[in-house]
């Protein structure tokens, strides 16, 4: 249906806009005067060139699904039909991608599909997890309760990423710097000094001579180079692809001195937070550690959680696996197992995440510590080298004068 524009005149005499999805000018009409509005102009929202380009189509964010849940379970909460919740939900929604989204969803529940069979068709913004316990919630009549847990996890992951992000924002965009401000000085600096050092007539010194042979390697296969790291780029992406591409980086990503503990924490932090807000909305432990692998981000890690539900299949505890994989430290294992005994591993698992989300705190804290020292010493010793070289003939001459 076509989407109208809007503006009138309101009992106080206050003019207000708005759009409203109508078959007709004169449903609008009708509508605005059941909410007493008296219409000066309606007219048909001009349709955008691009709406059916999912290149320039925003993306549905996790910020808009947080924000979409909260209101949403306020809305049930406070007794409003579905149908009723979406539409209000529809019109108030600023995300050009996600207002089609919540529409498509709006007319499935109407036609008699469940919230959750109309998410699922909808999976760039819902995920797996994210519809399993929306039907947990409806099977429960507590879809408003699961909701808030929606936003409340969600809302916690993204603190996660954030400070994940954060900590590489640093050595990354330094490293970037000190790339270009070499690439800059050997291409167009050192040229210069070595147009002046080739009317010397003593031998240049060996750190100089290493230097201005770096710099023509540099100018005479730049091209060369650039293409060398795009395929190289290409390459991995394409050998990560892959089932064992992605297995052994990802195992040597987890063996790395700090980065791979960093790792490890965040990937208890995130399953375990997971695993929990799952077996308290009412998902069955099986269909949550299915949920939980496929949403982990590390192979070795899905395949750790993977045995674990093979072993739960066969009447293990969910400990014993764990143990067994040798991913999971020992202390997660041990309240994992008294969890279990005690019939509360949701909220055993909550109170690990809640640990382990410190324990990313601290990491980020060390790693972003231990790193801008390292990076300090690289880039003095990497362009003060550069410098120093091309400085060693001058140092000379002017020592023999």
């Amino acid at each position: 249906m076509p989407i109208y524009l809007w503006e009138g005149k309101n009992r106080k005499g206050e003019t207000k806009k708005g759009e409203m999805e109508a078959a007709t000018e004169d449903v609008v009409r009708a509508s605005l005067v059941r909410q007493k509005i008296t219409p000066d102009k309606i007219k048909k929202k001009p349709k955008d060139l691009f709406e059916d380009v999912a290149l320039f189509q925003p993306k549905v964010t996790e910020m808009d699904i947080i924000i979409f849940s909260r209101q949403f379970s306020t809305m049930i909460d406070a007794g409003l039909p579905l149908v009723q919740c979406l539409e209000i939900l529809h019109n108030q929604q600023e995300n050009s991608t996600f207002k089609k989204v919540i529409k498509n969803i709006k007319d499935s529940v109407e036609s008699g599909e469940t919230l959750a069979e109309a998410m699922k068709k909808h999976p760039k913004a819902f995920d797996s997890l994210y519809v399993n316990m929306v039907a947990a919630g409806e099977a429960g009549g507590i879809l408003d309760v699961i909701l808030r847990r929606l936003a409340a996890y969600m809302e916690k992951t993204a603190k996660l990423k954030r400070q994940v992000k954060g900590a590489m924002i640093y050595p990354s965009v330094t490293l970037a710097i000190a790339v270009i401000v070499v690439v800059v000085i050997l291409v167009f600096v050192i040229p210069v000094f070595e147009e002046m050092f080739s009317q010397m007539e003593k031998a240049l010194p060996t750190p100089t001579l290493i230097v201005v042979n770096m710099s023509r390697f540099t100018k005479n296969n730049f091209p060369y180079m650039i293409g060398a790291i795009i395929i190289f780029v290409f390459a991995y992406k394409r050998f990560y692809a892959t089932e064992k591409g992605r297995s052994v980086m990802d195992r040597f990503f987890l063996r790395l001195p700090v980065i791979g503990i960093l790792i490890r924490k965040v990937a208890v932090s995130k399953f375990t937070r997971t695993m929990s807000t799952l077996l308290a909305s009412g998902v069955s432990i099986l269909e949550g550690l299915d949920i939980v692998a496929r949403t982990a981000g590390n192979k070795v890690i899905e395949e750790s959680i993977y045995d674990v539900r093979s072993g739960i299949s066969e009447g293990r505890t969910m400990a014993e696996p764990l143990f067994e994989s040798g991913v999971f430290p020992p202390m997660v294992c041990s309240m994992i197992a008294v969890g279990e005994s005690t019939g509360a591993l949701d909220t055993m698992l909550e109170k690990i995440a809640d640990f382990y989300e410190e324990e990313v705190d601290q990491a980020v804290e060390n790693l972003t510590a231990l790193i801008e020292p390292f990076m300090l010493v690289f880039l003095g010793t990497t362009i003060g080298g550069l410098v120093i070289s091309m400085y060693l003939p001058i140092f000379q001459m002017a020592g023999g004068v």
